[in-house]
């Protein structure tokens, strides 16, 4: 049985969607899916509650110690929240972040950019237990490094990693935008597919937060996913990425 990988964004979230509805009529049908999602928006705003600035180098949140205290409260509540959505949709799903079962092992990223890691390495077999059992695994970016110290990762990373160590057939990036532009904002330049040579060499030019979001794409469909999408919801793939 195939797997795919969705990843849910903060913003996309915060537009409001059928997102679970749509992850529900997909188990439903016998698919797998693993669902990561992001929270950067409501980090933002829980920050602004407390007092703490946020600040961003090349699409990626610089983490304190002190940021990574509300990014870890923030990231696990949404989990949360997402598996009651499901659940009220008819999805059987489990919160888990990467500190679960050593699902995700950080490095911190080369940036001095605090708490923030990359994928260092995965471990799927909780993942897989889950899925095989008719749960969708809800995952939170919060992993540790080699040492313990936990690390707040890229949810556009995180999700490209997982897609290629669960070897699934796609990866969907779900956002608040219609797909990959190739002269952003311009409405007619919505690429609709391109392959990973065409993406690598468009990727300097990208809007920042974008950035992450193709990476991962792009490392994905060349470890041998067959392709990567990135829209508005599972069923809107604006564009299409492929190896």
């Amino acid at each position: 049985m195939s797997i795919t990988v969705v990843k849910y964004g903060g913003h996309a979230m915060s537009a409001g969607s059928s997102f679970a509805q749509d992850v529900a009529a997909l188990v439903k049908a016998g698919q797998k899916v693993v669902v990561v999602h992001g929270g950067g928006p409501q980090i933002s705003a829980m920050l602004d509650r407390v007092g703490l600035t946020s600040e961003f180098r090349n699409g990626l949140r610089v983490t304190t110690p002190e940021v990574m205290q509300i990014a870890r409260m923030v990231l696990l509540s949404v989990g949360k929240d997402l598996v009651g959505s499901l659940a009220r949709a008819g999805a059987k799903a489990v919160s888990l972040s990467g500190e679960d079962g050593g699902l995700i092992t950080a490095r911190r990223v080369p940036q001095d950019i605090g708490l923030v890691g990359d994928v260092a390495s995965i471990d799927p077999s909780l993942i897989h237990t889950l899925a095989d059992n008719g749960y969708v695994p809800v995952v939170s970016t919060l992993a540790p490094d080699a040492e313990g110290v936990p690390h707040n990762l890229n949810a556009d990373i995180a999700a490209g990693g997982l897609a290629i160590a669960l070897r699934a057939n796609k990866l969907v990036m779900i956002t608040d935008v219609p797909g990959l532009y190739r002269n952003w904002p311009d409405a007619s330049s919505l690429i609709e597919k391109i392959t990973a040579q065409e993406l690598e060499e468009l990727l300097p030019s990208l809007e920042k937060g974008m950035v992450p979001k193709m990476e991962a794409c792009l490392r994905a469909v060349r470890a041998g996913v067959p392709s990567a999408a990135i829209g508005t919801s599972l069923h809107a793939h604006g564009t299409v990425v492929l190896p």
